[in-house]
């Protein structure tokens, strides 16, 4: 059976977009599980968010004093674990499934029923992980990466621990990721639209399949870690711990040789976002489009090769200190161009400072100074100096929520007309970028004075020397909680309410824009033939032969 017969076949399950209950059922149409995986993932960002709050509800003084220090350590955990796995992984996933097939003049993805297996494992995992929490024999307490020896301790004796369950939730996780990688990538290989050649997909589609690359080479090696990790701990094995002749460096290698490009799993999408907002906002063609493009590629070879600078203070030997402290340098030339080509694309432009404009422009600055931290932190001296402080946390929250978070809501204020068919209230967009863009600042920036005079991470009280730094990151993040209810109150009340907004309220040039909003079942009634690349803002040229027919 061919990839094109697969998605005929599949014509019969598609359920149209007109209730509630379609976002309930095991649909196979690309646009409602992508809505599907947004949404799921967004109930587990505010569930982290929650963690996040009371973790900084307890650094707000230097005494350990609002929860036990064993429920500490289980929210730590939980919070990055739920921030990653339930949060930032599907809602990408989400982005991509919604857009992928628009973007390439698809009808669907390659594989429709892998697709709706894969999203229905994240709330089966995520119900599992929040059982590791709840469980009487005590939560999984050694932090979201999970480290042995630590992570072998089960003081209940029991089986099933908390720890057990949140393997097993990770380990889900990954199958659940590896699906929806070899889905995406199959579909941009075979399902572009005639004339869609790779020069000619838009840069967003060029950082998604960067990104699920890296999906398919490394994520196996996290997900055969935590099996073996979880055999360790249940079933006598000795990979990983030292009593018994394992190593525990070993279980660092499997981990960051995914975890690591993970990073760039997550930031690549991001980028793609970028371009393809600042061309729209400021009605010039995105500068330098190929080498844009190509730089994607170059990310995704360099991830391979950049894993050990998490492991400096581990032993590592120092030519290879050298060696990966070059590598982690070096990738920062291709993420360098993306920069230089979102500023050149912005300068002279006519700029249109919506919501979606003022969040990416908002994420780009952040990135930029995340980007500086990092280079930072892959000097060897620096890394050894900070490394376990919270100059770490830091630089990892403005890669994680300054760039992606605020990359993730310029695409969703972007293309929630196009989802929904209706307009957001732009009043209560732009009151959510100033509360966001000011409590991540507050939240983050003081992290780093914090390790820089040596405050350690995963601490629930500390000296009262570092209280001044703790107090402004703890109040950056309730005001950063409490940024999150314009939004939702700005997507329910729009939803039902918005102003009806056309198939093209941006003016924007793409195959998504050139069909209804909200997009019909199949997308197309005619596929498109494409004839030119995606950015041709101000050069009067047509993208397609033929619209959707």
């Amino acid at each position: 059976m061919t990839i094109l017969e697969n998605i005929e076949g599949q014509k019969k399950h598609h359920l149209p977009l007109t209730t509630w209950k379609t976002y309930f059922s095991f649909s196979t149409d690309h646009k409602v599980i992508g809505i599907q995986y947004i949404v799921t993932a967004f109930i587990f960002f505010l569930i982290g968010g929650i963690f996040a709050m009371i973790i900084r509800g307890e650094l707000i003084t230097p005494e350990s004093d609002l929860v036990e220090r064993t429920v500490y350590n289980a929210m730590f955990t939980m919070h990055g674990t739920v921030m990653l796995f339930l949060w930032t992984f599907p809602v990408l996933a989400g982005l991509a499934n919604y857009l992928v097939p628009l973007m390439i003049g698809a009808r669907d993805m390659a594989f429709p029923r892998l697709n709706a297996v894969a999203f229905w494992m994240v709330p089966i995992f995520g119900i599992i992980l929040m059982a590791s929490f709840l469980l009487p024999s005590g939560p999984a307490q050694a932090g979201w990466w999970s480290y042995p020896p630590v992570s072998l301790q089960n003081p209940s004796g029991n089986l099933i621990s908390g720890q057990f369950l949140w393997l097993v939730a990770v380990a889900l996780s990954g199958v659940s990721s590896i699906m929806g990688a070899v889905n995406i990538v199959t579909t941009i290989f075979k399902m572009r639209a005639p004339g869609m050649t790779f020069f000619r997909m838009p840069a967003y589609v060029w950082t998604v399949l960067s990104a699920q690359i890296i999906q398919l080479f490394g994520l196996p090696a996290l997900t055969a870690g935590a099996v073996m990790l979880l055999c360790d701990l249940c079933f006598g094995t000795a990979f990983f711990d030292p009593a018994k002749g394992g190593s525990p460096v070993l279980y660092q290698h499997f981990f960051w040789f995914y975890s690591h490009p993970a990073v760039y799993v997550i930031i690549l999408p991001i980028f793609g976002i970028f371009s393809e907002i600042f061309p729209v906002y400021a009605r010039k063609p995105l500068f330098g489009y190929r080498v844009v493009a190509v730089s994607s590629l170059i990310i995704t070879g360099l991830s391979a090769v950049v894993w050990v600078h998490h492991m400096f203070a581990s032993g590592t030997p120092s030519w290879m200190r050298v060696l990966f402290m070059f590598s982690t340098m070096l990738i920062s030339v291709p993420t360098g161009i993306k920069v230089f080509a979102w500023v050149a694309t912005i300068w002279g432009g006519k700029l249109r400072l919506d919501t979606p404009m003022l969040f990416a422009l908002g994420g780009l600055v952040m990135f930029v100074f995340s980007g500086i931290t990092g280079i930072m932190l892959a000097a060897v001296p620096v890394d050894i100096h900070v490394n376990n402080t919270y100059f770490v946390v830091g630089h990892f929250h403005y890669v994680i929520y300054g760039a992606t978070v605020m990359g993730v809501y310029a695409a969703i204020y972007h293309w929630f007309p196009k989802m929904t068919g209706r307009m957001y209230y732009e009043g209560l967009g732009k009151l959510h970028f100033v509360l966001t863009f000011i409590g991540a600042n507050l939240n983050f920036f003081p992290m780093h004075p914090l390790g820089l005079q040596g405050m350690p991470r995963r601490v629930a009280s500390y000296d009262p020397e570092y209280a001044f730094w703790n107090v402004i990151a703890s109040l950056g993040a309730f005001l950063l909680g409490m940024s999150t209810l314009p939004f939702i109150l700005n997507m329910v009340s729009s939803c039902v309410n918005g102003k009806l907004a056309g198939d093209n309220p941006w003016r924007a040039i793409g195959l998504e824009w050139l069909i209804s909003s909200p997009p019909p079942v199949e997308n197309f009634e005619e596929l498109p033939i494409v004839i030119s690349e995606p950015y041709g803002y101000g050069k009067n040229e047509p993208l397609v032969e033929n619209g959707n027919g």
